[in-house]
């Protein structure tokens, strides 16, 4: 708690906290995000990569999901690795390591190669240039047969930008004119952010395009798998299993009925945030 207070400060102790903590935080966005495609079975003496694993709230979590799997988290800040390894020892977790990126653009040398790699809430905070280079750096550790998963990063073309600026119809607008309007029109304090601070704080999210046509097919073809039937069945009803955890709404239900709809009409998915599965074939 201490070495917490240290780096994130007193405003986000109690979050820091519950991060690894409480069941309906990260805990519940890795598992529905996980479990909904394979079985925690699969997991089992596996290697697991948490990439921008930022304090190691992330890697706590999936090392108690997975106790018998080696887990390395990547993370460039040296602060937040400090934290990560208070993490580690406090849960004793002598199957997890943490390494440093040595830049935005690279992972660590050496790395090895993974059955599984979680990007959890990562590719959204990353610059434009920084996915060109990170995201097939990343599919190059992933094994032949393993799975990459993209989770809670928000969808670029979703109607409402709730993640960072919580205004309607931006991720529709051209960069320039986008930055205009969050710090003219966001009430999240946004108007004296510049153009790295807005990208940074999420202002962008991603599509299932870029991802997957950033990801390359030299170190072998990404296949976008498809959630189980316990998951969801699609993407749609995965999303509708994990909103959840807020509350029960009628809108939720009307949305998840508009939704379905979309994708008979046009084949578009339309969820606020992408939780993704791509298999290396």
């Amino acid at each position: 708690i201490q070495e917490t207070l240290a780096v994130r400060g007193a405003g986000w102790l109690c979050d820091e906290i519950a991060r690894d903590e409480s069941p309906g935080y990260v805990q519940f966005g890795l598992e529905s995000g996980l479990l909904s495609y394979l079985e925690d079975t699969e997991f089992r003496n596996k290697r697991i990569l948490d990439f921008g694993c930022g304090s190691g709230a992330s890697t706590a979590v999936l090392g108690r999901m997975f106790p018998s799997a080696t887990l390395v988290g990547v993370e460039q800040e040296p602060n937040l690795l400090r934290l990560a390894e208070r993490r580690r020892e406090f849960y004793g977790h002598t199957q997890t390591s943490f390494l440093s990126s040595p830049d935005p653009t690279q992972l660590p040398s050496d790395l090895g190669r993974f059955d599984f790699v979680v990007m959890n809430g990562v590719v959204e905070h990353m610059l434009p240039e920084e996915r060109k280079s990170v995201l097939p750096a990343v599919w190059d550790v992933v094994k032949p047969g393993g799975v990459l998963f993209v989770l809670e990063t928000p969808y670029r073309y979703f109607p409402y930008e709730s993640h960072t600026t919580g205004l309607p119809g931006i991720g529709y607008l051209p960069d320039r004119l986008a930055f205009v309007c969050a710090r003219k029109f966001s009430r999240r304090g946004l108007d004296h952010c510049d153009r790295e601070a807005l990208l940074r704080a999420g202002i962008r999210g991603s599509s299932r395009r870029e991802i997957l046509s950033g990801l390359g097919s030299d170190g072998g073809r990404p296949v976008l798998m498809e959630p189980t039937p316990s998951g969801g069945g699609d993407r749609i009803g995965l999303w509708y299993q994990q909103s959840s955890v807020h509350r029960e709404s009628r809108l939720r239900d009307i949305s998840l009925h508009a939704f379905k709809a979309l994708k008979t009409l046009t084949g578009i998915e339309m969820v606020p945030y992408l939780t993704l599965a791509i298999r290396k074939n």
